[in-house]
């Protein structure tokens, strides 16, 4: 009886023993009425029995601690622990969840080279299943499937050695039949984290290890099929369509077809398995699986199918193929259903189409990933993130960077989605630093014929079980494994196997020694500078981003440059955005509260921090963060170009008219809707035409925006009727006349709430009241105190109120985003954090500390103006002015002057901050909305009136930073629930607007949300505007300039508050 042999865990040439051969992920029930219960209910078939549940379980820190003999069939191990299948051990409380990006997670504990294994540290986890053979699968062959487990597993049944299969992420199979016996079996399996083939699974994730995917039991009738392979490929003039099945059968008998849609036979036909060539599958493929391996039978069959309904991801076709096997007797055995689309995909002059048309990926990254259970995602999750994505217009997927659960590509078959399906293959560690010294010994798996089969493997387990999704159109040979023969090699088994889909490789960046790897240009986070640069000089390949715009914290800024690239490069086909989800887990703090942790939380080391925190949706529920708000408007297949009284509408939908949609226009005065009215449109795909709204141009006084916007007219599996999925906005002002020399600026076409900021004329001169230490002014329902002590205004009384807290003072500053970290913003900018904490008005003068300048209060016809000066701590010395200007009625005109010192350069916010109390705890604001937005990350936001909570403006990103401003805003007040609070508007020119419960310095020293202190404050923030937010990279890529503040020149800046 054959035995397993440890130390060949560490050799890259074992990675399968006694396994069974890949195939494809088809269900077969027993019969129609079983297939019907399944698909309408969600039950499984009788053909499986699950394992999932608790098993016996036991943990080891190394092999040499593992209990040795546990698998023999009388060793005892009901006294073990419980564990839960599918889990991973570290999230059932063994071990420790660990990050890592780069580095190989035993860095810095053992010095261990390609192939080798750790040994101090490299934890066993040992479980035990009893089951006794259900009755009904008894006299039947029986296997076993491990949908997944991380890294290698070794499987006994009944103390006899199984086999031994490593890929942690494509299903590990065995038969069971003659290690059987009559009544409790006792099944014992061994998964080790670390393996040789650990050196080929350097993702960028948390580590984890043991049997996390689902694991059953299941038989085959006399007569089965093993493997199909379903072809359905339109002609080039898609009229026709060939739907061509392969079937890998096991026993004699025949075989029937039915395919039908909405109810309609397109095809029904019975054949006998001995028809059609009655090839023998044993013929030499181009990768023959070292595997356990039946002798199957391959059957062919061939259609013709006359104007087939087209798959795609605007409308995601399918038809239902049904396949029933017979034996020879005629007896039903088994019934299949699958889900056929007919769609072409293929590179026509360069350029990758899809059923004629040129394709554009719009498109993200995505981790399997769940911050309840790692990689063990669950249906409603899996659901949940395709809803999300469609929603916001995202139509494919990348699968980073190994083959995800098979359910996700039902589901994208369903929703429509595209994929580019990834082998399980990241090395990244080996080659970091070899690409800059040039020594490749330790390179994996590049040209090392002992990697080579280890790689075939794993690339034909992925394309033999996913083969059959029409969502996928792009194999991937791996992510960042630099280059080499091996990989070039996997290249060439998807295109022998398959020639109905496209190969693609990232890593021919770095080495272009086999540059047919892929059928693509690939690359990670170029510019879109250095997109075009390259497609200028080579435009032999279509080009894609297979990462860009890296959305870790407050990112994706300037997104649609990229977007807008797709308009005006036909080579430049889209990208995948680094990524969907945040990489955090569920974990409790101190005090029993939950909060999402990331690498590091858990006392691992190595790690990398928060770098996994990189999702446009949140970890946790999932949900959209702000950033999601920019991906759907710059994703949209419909652009609206709306003016005052027309719009032009472009539609970049491939196959779908508008009229599929409806349009809707919205006019609104002021932020408040006053007209809603319909619009037929009807352009066709890649067209664009014109249309004249249903109104005119408004007349009376006041700022207009005028929406056009598109909406789903019936319900999809992803979102309701009413949905909408594109929108373009235009405003403009009608201003009142004003006579010469008067000021016609666009804040006199808005009309503020009423009551609340009158003008100035109107309003009686509010009265000053001079002393020594104060300067007061009164005027009606409140009162104003400057302090000439403590530099500024200490006082603001509304109707008996104390409003502020603090002295408002100028601020340069922003809470560090995971962005400004990366690119040294903190370094860069230091000082105007150092002028924003200690600016002051004293002075050291003859041994003591005064103000430097008194403040000056002046009366004008109107008000009472007081101008402070502020000395700034910077290198050369700097200072600026913060002047008020009290009116009768309680507005407060506030300007903020500096004159740039050149050496300091421009800054990263140039504004006033306020302090109030925390019972203002509402916002409302009259500007872009409803996320927060930057300037440059703003095209996705509307004109409009929001509110939210102050709390509701705390973006969840992993580590507070920056978040929660408001651009191009006119108004906004912060109110208590009795609606009391402060009012601001703009003056001239909109304003930047950000309404917290934390100052930027508070935000900035917590690297949890748990750590922020106790809520005492409303912090509003009122700026000319922000730096902003970047997103290019996050280790290193700088602001475009465009969007940083201007500092040429004299800066000045003005907006009024006014208690209400």
């Amino acid at each position: 009886m054959k035995a397993f042999d440890y130390s060949l865990v560490k050799d890259p040439q074992y990675f399968c023993d006694n396994r069974m051969e890949a195939h494809s992920d088809h269900v077969y029930y027993r019969d129609g009425n079983e297939m019907q219960t399944a698909v309408q209910d969600g039950t499984e078939t009788s053909f499986r029995y699950s394992l999932n549940g608790l098993w016996k379980f036991h943990y080891a820190r190394n092999y040499k601690s593992a209990v040795q003999g546990f698998e023999k069939e009388d060793y005892c191990c009901y006294d073990w622990d419980d564990i839960h299948v599918p889990a991973h051990i570290q999230m059932e409380g063994y071990d420790a969840p660990q990050y890592a990006n780069v580095q190989y997670p035993w860095e810095g504990h053992e010095e261990i080279y390609p192939g080798q294994i750790p040994e101090r540290f490299n934890p066993v986890a040992s479980y035990v299943k009893y089951f006794t053979v259900p009755e009904h699968m008894k006299g039947k062959r029986l296997f076993i499937s491990f949908q997944g487990a991380e890294s290698g597993l070794a499987l006994w049944l009944n103390g006899a050695f199984v086999g031994y299969s490593e890929d942690s992420f494509t299903p590990s199979e065995f038969e069971l039949t003659d290690y059987l016996k009559d009544g409790q079996n006792k099944l014992a399996a061994q998964v080790f984290k670390w393996t040789s083939s650990s050196w080929c699974e350097d993702q960028d994730f948390f580590r984890f290890s043991g049997i996390y995917r689902d694991v059953y039991l299941y038989t085959v009738p006399d007569t089965h099929a093993y493997d199909l392979q379903i072809r359905a490929i339109p002609e080039e003039n898609l009229d026709v369509a060939d739907l061509e099945i392969k079937v890998k059968t096991w026993g004699k008998g025949s075989i029937a077809f039915r395919l039908e849609q909405d109810g309609e036979y397109v095809l029904e036909e019975k054949k006998s398995l001995t028809e059609a060539g009655n090839e023998e599958a044993n013929a030499e493929p181009f990768y023959i699986q070292k595997t356990n391996s039946s002798k199957t039978v391959q059957n062919s069959f061939v259609w013709k199918i006359n104007n087939p309904k087209l798959w795609s991801a605007e409308d995601p076709q399918l038809y239902d193929l049904t396949i029933e096997l017979y034996d020879e007797a005629g007896n039903i055995q088994e019934v299949i259903p699958q889900k056929v689309g007919f769609r072409r995909f293929e590179m026509k002059n360069g350029i990758m189409t899809l059923n004629g048309k040129r394709i554009v990926f719009k498109g993200v990254n995505r981790h399997e990933f769940s911050s309840v259970s790692g990689r063990h995602v669950s249906e409603e999750e899996l659901r949940k993130d395709l809803r999300i994505m469609k929603q916001n217009n995202i139509n494919a997927i990348r699968t980073c960077h190994y083959p995800d659960t098979s359910l996700i590509y039902q589901l994208c078959d369903e929703y429509g989605i595209y994929m580019i399906d990834e082998t399980n293959l990241e090395s990244h560690g080996s080659w970091d630093v070899a690409e800059f010294t040039k020594d490749y010994t330790h390179v994996v798996p590049h040209n090392k014929p002992e990697w080579l089969d280890m790689m075939l493997d794993r690339a034909n387990s992925m394309y033999q079980r996913d083969k059959n999704h029409p969502a996928i159109l792009i194999w991937s040979c791996g992510n960042e494994s630099f280059g080499g023969k091996d990989i070039y090699e996997m290249s060439q088994l998807f295109r022998k196997n398959d020639s109905t889909r496209l190969v693609h490789y990232e890593g021919l960046f770095h080495d272009r020694s086999y540059n047919d790897t892929s059928d693509m240009e690939s690359q990670m986070y170029p510019s879109v500078e250095a997109i075009k640069e390259f497609l200028a000089k080579d435009d032999s390949k279509p080009f894609i981003c297979c990462e860009y715009t890296h959305a870790m914290g407050n990112s994706c800024g300037a997104m649609h440059k990229y977007t807008d690239l797709t308009d005006t490069e036909p080579k430049y086909q889209g990208g995948f955005i680094w990524d969907y989800i945040d990489q955090s887990i569920y974990k409790k703090d101190r005090y029993g509260k939950e909060f999402q942790a990331y690498g590091g939380d858990f006392g691992e080391r190595p790690t990398d921090y928060n770098f996994s925190g990189n999702g446009i949706a949140y970890g946790g529920d999932r949900e959209p963060s702000p950033k999601m708000q920019e991906v759907k408007f710059n994703y949209q297949n419909i652009t609206a170009e709306v003016t005052a009284d027309t719009v032009k509408v472009i539609n970049k939908n491939l196959f779908v008219n508008t009229n599929t949609f409806d349009c809707k226009v919205t006019l609104a005065k002021n932020g408040k809707v006053i007209r809603t009215e319909a619009l037929e449109t009807a352009v066709e795909p890649l067209s664009t035409k014109g249309y004249k709204l249903p109104f005119g141009k408004a007349e009376a006084v006041g700022e207009y925006t005028v929406t056009v916007s598109f909406h789903l007219k019936e319900e999809k599996v992803w979102a309701s009727a009413g949905h909408e999925i594109a929108f373009g906005q235009y405003v403009y002002q009608v201003k009142e006349d004003v006579p010469d020399g008067k000021s016609d600026s666009a804040e006199t076409a808005i009309t503020a709430e009423k009551n609340v900021c009158v003008s100035d004329a109107f309003v009686k001169k509010p009265q000053i009241i001079r002393s020594t230490h104060n300067i007061g002014v009164r005027g009606e329902h409140f009162e104003v105190m400057f302090s000439v002590l403590n530099g500024g205004l200490v006082s603001y009384k509304y109707a008996g109120k104390e409003m502020i807290e603090a002295i408002p003072k100028p601020n340069f500053w922003r809470a560090p985003t995971d962005n400004d970290c990366g690119n040294l913003m903190q370094m860069r900018y230091a000082q105007w954090k150092i002028a924003s904490m200690y600016l002051s008005h004293k002075e050291y003068r003859k041994g003591a500390y005064g103000p430097s300048n008194l403040p000056q209060a002046e009366e004008t016809d109107h008000s009472v103006k007081v101008t402070f000066t502020y000395l700034m701590p910077t290198t050369p010395a700097s200072e600026c002015q913060l002047t008020y200007e009290v009116f009768g009625d309680g507005k407060v005109k506030t300007t903020l002057t500096y004159d740039p010192v050149k050496e300091l350069g421009d800054m990263p916010e140039f504004g006033v901050i306020f302090k109030f109390n925390a019972d203002y705890d509402n916002v409302q604001w009259y500007g872009l909305g409803e996320a927060e937005t930057y300037a440059d990350r703003k095209k996705g936001a509307k004109l409009g009136i929001y509110q939210n909570k102050i709390v509701d403006n705390i973006a969840r990103y992993m580590v507070p930073q920056e978040c929660g401003a408001k651009e191009e805003v006119r108004w906004a007040k912060v109110t208590d629930r009795k609606g009391r609070g402060m009012y601001f508007e703009m003056d001239g020119e909109s304003m930047m607007f950000s309404a917290l419960p934390y100052t930027p310095h508070e935000m900035e020293n917590a690297m949890h949300p748990y750590e922020l202190p106790q809520i005492h404050y409303t912090v509003v923030r009122v700026a000319k505007g922000q730096m902003g937010i970047g997103g290019d990279d996050s280790w290193g890529a700088y602001t475009h300039p465009e969007y940083l503040l201007n500092a040429d020149g004299k800066m000045e800046f003005s907006f009024s508050f006014k208690g209400i």
